[in-house]
């Protein structure tokens, strides 16, 4: 499906439609765990609520060419925004890459969007909202099996496939987080918000019980659900695999910044990073699917 299209053309004009999802994705990170719509007002400094001309919203370029400064106002801008900017184009590259040009490489490079705002939230907020993962879930569910079929993998099994890793990536942990929480329960370990100052345990006829976790969100358990949908059951599991590890070197580095063991963070860059690399690894699922 690439129509004659020289591959370097191809790889740079893909490359650069992942910086302008870059700066789509800064938005996307900055207002919806805060409630704010997506799409109205447009692009404009946070600082001083001033406009962004067109030639200042430029991806990556227009953060060069002013040094990292709001024109207006002359505010610091955090060189996060062109460091998501060039990870999503670096991303899209490296799909395009493997893939060429396909309704496959246009569901992982969606994929991969998801994954990289549901990470950048998690970090900053220690949430993943629904509307990515649970959005995700439902895309993966939809059109994954959509464009497999028309590799020639037959509906009904890339369906099996999708819901199974779905299920299993859930599942997965959920039952460790719901078994941590049982044992944390009877060892009377105490979790500076679980079950909170003044609360009690939940108890198995309360929601709580099977929802409610120390130190994991069920946003990581809807994010593993959205990439079983996507990946497959093995490569869900390669992820949680994959994730741990990172989350391990991660968890170890922060503690030492912070000089704590019990500061929280969010563990939706660990499941994220772990998904791009799984996407990426020569044995996984995805090589099943062309």
């Amino acid at each position: 499906m690439n129509h004659g299209l020289d591959p370097l053309l191809l790889k740079a004009a893909a490359f650069a439609f992942g910086l302008v999802v870059g700066s789509f994705l800064n938005v996307v990170i900055h207002r919806l765990p805060i409630g704010q719509s997506i799409v109205f007002p447009g692009s404009h400094c946070p600082a001083c609520d001033t406009p962004i001309s067109p030639l200042d919203n430029v991806p990556l370029l227009s953060y060069l060419w002013l040094r990292g400064h709001c024109r207006h106002c002359g505010v610091w801008i955090s060189p996060r925004y062109p460091a998501v900017e060039l990870l999503t184009g670096c991303v899209f590259l490296a799909v395009t890459w493997r893939l060429g040009l396909g309704w496959l490489a246009l569901v992982w490079m969606v994929f991969a969007a998801g994954l990289i705002a549901a990470a950048v939230i998690d970090l900053d907020h220690q949430v993943i909202p629904d509307e990515i993962s649970l959005g995700g879930l439902v895309l993966g569910l939809i059109v994954v099996p959509w464009v497999s079929s028309t590799t020639g993998v037959p509906y009904a099994d890339a369906l099996w496939q999708s819901g199974l890793g779905a299920l299993i990536g859930a599942g997965t942990l959920w039952t460790v987080a719901f078994l941590h929480a049982r044992i944390s329960a009877v060892t009377g370990r105490q979790f500076e918000h679980w079950p909170g100052e003044g609360e009690s345990l939940p108890r198995p006829r309360e929601a709580d019980y099977w929802l409610w976790f120390p130190g994991l969100g069920l946003g990581d358990v809807k994010l593993l659900a959205t990439i079983g949908a996507f990946l497959g059951p093995f490569g869900v599991l390669e992820t949680i695999v994959v994730a741990s590890l990172i989350g391990l070197v991660f968890g170890l580095a922060y503690a030492l910044l912070t000089r704590s063991w019990s500061s929280p963070f969010g563990f939706g860059p660990a499941i994220a990073a772990g998904a791009l690399l799984t996407l990426f690894l020569p044995d996984s699922l995805l090589s099943l699917l062309q």
